[in-house]
């Protein structure tokens, strides 16, 4: 099929795109199209016209200010993957791109236009909920500021508000003595996950567990935070038995999401499984450190 008529425009500078955007409240922005193109060829999506931030400076930038990593919401994945910088700031981040589509796909998509996507089964949501990120958009009214909390209101539905545009991702620095983990269960490398978890650990200097960030996707309509597996490590040495007892506080009831050959009881027995397997990664892994 091909999409629905359309209007485009290649604003040269953010404050154009948001005049643009504001004068049309059917007009979407459109980053890396990795997702909208093909909603708007099946006629998912119609808007009337087309903002491209391709050709915006200044929105692809990878920094570190202080104790925070900085990306520009049109960095593309690919670039991510690659960056010495990202890796070291948020590894968490670099494992989770690994699975995100393929080589052609991530070297067009970008990490703005996959979080704005909100789709409840992608990776880079969950990662941005495990490392507390916040986001960063731009309108007509200002700037704000918008925690990774409170970002995912539904299925395809963010807190952007209408005619704002994400400008930016800001992702605390990884601390000394953290810990990480992404896995993944998809029926083929690069499709959108069936259950994803991603786990963020900070220890302290006896090797307990001082701030656990456990999150699963593809579950529900959003990112879900696992608050009873979080209180489970707090506090405690990574071991097998803790990593038990933390995996069996999985609330049934987070598993909203039931579909032919993927049950809610299924999703919770990949849910465990995954985090089991996450978490025994994180006792193996080494400190800051040492890497």
């Amino acid at each position: 099929m091909k999409p629905a008529p359309f209007k485009y425009f290649a604003p040269a500078n953010i404050a154009q795109a948001i005049e643009m955007l504001a004068a049309d409240d059917q007009a979407r922005p459109i980053a890396g199209g990795q997702s909208l193109v093909p909603m708007m060829n099946l006629r998912l999506a119609r808007p009337s016209a087309l903002i491209d931030l391709n050709r915006i400076p200044g929105l692809s930038d990878i920094r570190e200010t202080g104790e925070v990593l900085c990306i520009g919401s049109m960095t593309r994945q690919a670039t991510l993957l690659r960056s010495p910088l990202v890796r070291r700031l948020a590894p968490l981040m670099t494992d989770a791109l690994a699975f995100v589509g393929h080589p052609p796909t991530r070297a067009r998509g970008t990490i703005g236009g996959s979080i704005a996507n909100a789709d409840p089964a992608a990776e880079l949501p969950v990662v941005m909920l495990a490392l507390d990120a916040d986001f960063v958009v731009r309108g007509s009214t200002g700037e704000r500021v918008i925690p990774a909390r409170d970002f995912s209101r539904g299925m395809f539905e963010t807190s952007i508000r209408e005619g704002e545009i994400l400008t930016e991702i800001r992702v605390p620095s990884r601390q000394p003595l953290a810990r990480h983990a992404f896995l993944e269960l998809a029926r083929r490398h690069g499709d959108f996950a069936i259950v994803s978890v991603g786990v963020n650990l900070t220890l302290n200097v006896d090797g307990k567990c001082e701030k656990a960030r456990v999150v699963l996707g593809g579950v529900g309509p959003v990112p879900v935070r696992c608050a009873a597996v979080e209180a489970m490590l707090q506090n405690q040495p990574l071991n097998q038995v803790n990593f038990r007892a933390a995996t069996d506080a999985i609330d049934p009831g987070m598993i909203e999401f039931e579909s032919r050959g993927a049950s809610r009881d299924y999703r919770l027995h990949v849910a465990r499984v995954l985090l089991q397997r996450a978490l025994e990664s994180t006792s193996r892994s080494t400190d800051a450190k040492s890497v």
